[in-house]
């Protein structure tokens, strides 16, 4: 397969290339695009075999869903059979944006959309190309990140050609995405609601409409169905091996140096990826081995901008797996606001590896 880049303009996107890029959905073939989180990976949610494309793309297990999107929420009965009073309230204020909600399915929409659960993730993207294109297309779209299963979430589409060149019929590059994480999953087939994973929404937000909405503890792992997707331990990830530093920066920095240096000294090149404070903190502490190469360092936003630290996140992992470190040590900006769906994301590329520094 050879697959097509169209440039388009977020702005202002060229119908004639929507036109094309809707005929190769509703044609059953599969169609990157960007939206305000990360790029996703298009198909016809109502078309089986369709959809069977994206598992084959990404190598994804079907045991993780996939998220349903949709042009406005005046369009959510085409695939899920109803919206809770506290559910409706929650998308009036956040769709379009970064929120995807978990709502009992209707029957047309394939087993393979939701893992054989009754139920089906959904949402409303604010790019404007990626309206247009659910707009143009007339039918809704199943679109996981648009990246090989478990490596990092692209948010360009040259992290796209790196992972699924020759796998995609056609990639629209809008240009780099403006949040750089995935969506909020709030699940409403359970009550009180439960944020299966925090996202671009912060869950102050959430809670400030639904109060009582709880969030999901634990990281899933295994063959069995998965109510949302991210849940998986592993996701995110890079080649290298990654372990993630818990704790307030000034314990946090000097650990970080100290086990750098140490696994300099066996002979291994290590990445250190963290925020710009934290490696400003760090320069004085690993310099000779800095200088000498044996230790890169990446840095992702700052402690002070969650949102530029978050936007960054995804492309600097792949930066810095890219040359060619043994590990890769990060640090993690808290769980503030933003903070805690970018920890999310460091503990699941981590595979769970952290250490809390005291």
């Amino acid at each position: 397969m050879t697959t097509r880049v169209l440039h388009v303009d977020r702005d202002r996107p060229d119908p004639a290339v929507i036109e094309a890029a809707a005929q190769a959905l509703r044609a059953g073939q599969l169609v990157v695009f960007p939206t305000e989180t990360v790029y996703g990976l298009g198909a016809h949610a109502l078309d089986p075999a369709a959809v069977q494309k994206i598992f084959e793309a990404k190598e994804r297990p079907a045991n993780d869903p996939l998220i349903v999107h949709i042009a406005h929420i005046g369009q959510v009965n085409q695939c899920a059979a109803g919206m809770p009073p506290r559910a409706r309230k929650l998308g009036l204020s956040f769709w379009a944006g970064p929120l995807t909600m978990i709502l009992p399915k209707r029957p047309e929409v394939p087993d393979l959309v939701t893992a054989g659960l009754p139920s089906v993730a959904v949402r409303v993207p604010s790019h404007r190309v990626a309206r247009a294109l659910m707009e143009m297309a007339g039918v809704p779209v199943a679109a996981p990140s648009a990246n090989r299963f478990s490596r990092p979430s692209p948010t360009t589409a040259q992290h796209v050609l790196e992972d699924l060149d020759g796998r995609v019929d056609l990639i629209l590059d809008g240009g780099p995405t403006d949040i750089g994480l995935e969506s909020t999953i709030v699940d409403f087939t359970v009550d009180p609601p439960v944020i299966r994973r925090p996202g671009g929404i912060t869950i102050e937000q959430v809670r400030a409409l639904v109060p009582d909405v709880t969030l999901a503890e634990g990281l899933a792992t295994g063959d069995q169905p998965q109510v949302a997707p991210g849940q998986l331990l592993r996701h995110y990830a890079p080649v290298a091996e990654m372990t993630l530093y818990e704790g307030e920066p000034s314990a946090v920095v000097p650990r970080l140096a100290a086990d750098a240096r140490t696994a300099v000294a066996r002979g291994n090149v290590i990445g250190i990826l963290a925020p710009e404070e934290d490696l400003i903190a760090l320069a004085p502490l690993i310099a000779p081995s800095a200088a000498a190469g044996k230790i890169v360092v990446q840095p992702f936003g700052s402690r002070a901008d969650l949102e530029r630290a978050g936007r960054e996140l995804f492309a600097s992992i792949r930066t810095l797996d890219a040359t060619g470190v043994s590990a890769i040590l990060a640090s993690s900006p808290g769980t503030e606001g933003l903070g805690r769906a970018i920890r999310d994301r460091l503990m699941r590329a981590a595979n769970g590896r952290f250490r809390t520094i005291v």
